[in-house]
């Protein structure tokens, strides 16, 4: 029973990924690379209800411009879905464009709205594609996730930052 739940969340969560993440992708503004975003999840912040999970995050932004690294703090998950996830700790790298081509200022604060979908036993992979900001001009795409742990996750996924000083 517990193997065929794992199963059809794993495949559940891929299936709405496939679906889900093209049609947000075409949302997502265009822009150029201004850097890439990595995220951790903090330990021991998970709550999950099944339908709705969070956890808080670090994140650390690295303009491509050279112009230094730029610290926020948050909180991510899912917002509506599935997550029969028990992971032990995640990490998520974003690639960030921008409709105006330039970072700084804590440009990254603010929040992002997306579809997501992940599957680990033992060591998993996820994706993400989130669009957002502060001035709604920031698309993080692909979203590459690492995790460890067992089981699916797939919905509509959210990440709020602010930053971290």
């Amino acid at each position: 029973m517990k193997h065929s739940l794992i199963k059809f969340g794993i495949i559940s969560a891929m299936a709405l990924g496939m679906v889900a993440a093209p049609a947000f992708a075409g949302e997502s503004t265009a822009g150029t690379k201004i850097g890439v975003l990595t995220c951790k999840t903090v330990p021991h912040t998970t709550v999950n209800l099944l339908v709705h999970s969070t956890t808080d995050v670090r994140c650390d932004f690295v303009a491509t411009d050279g112009s230094g690294v730029e610290h926020y703090i948050g909180e991510t998950g899912v917002g509506f879905g599935v997550d029969l996830n028990y992971k032990r700790d995640s990490t998520i790298a974003f690639t960030v464009f921008a409709a105006d081509g330039h970072a700084g200022n804590h440009k990254m604060a603010g929040k992002y709205v997306g579809a997501g979908a992940s599957a680990t036993v033992g060591a998993g992979v996820g994706a993400q594609v989130l669009v957002g900001g502060g001035d709604k001009s920031i698309s993080l795409e692909p979203a590459i996730e690492g995790n460890t742990g067992l089981g699916a996750s797939a919905g509509l996924t959210y990440l709020y930052l602010q930053a971290d000083k």
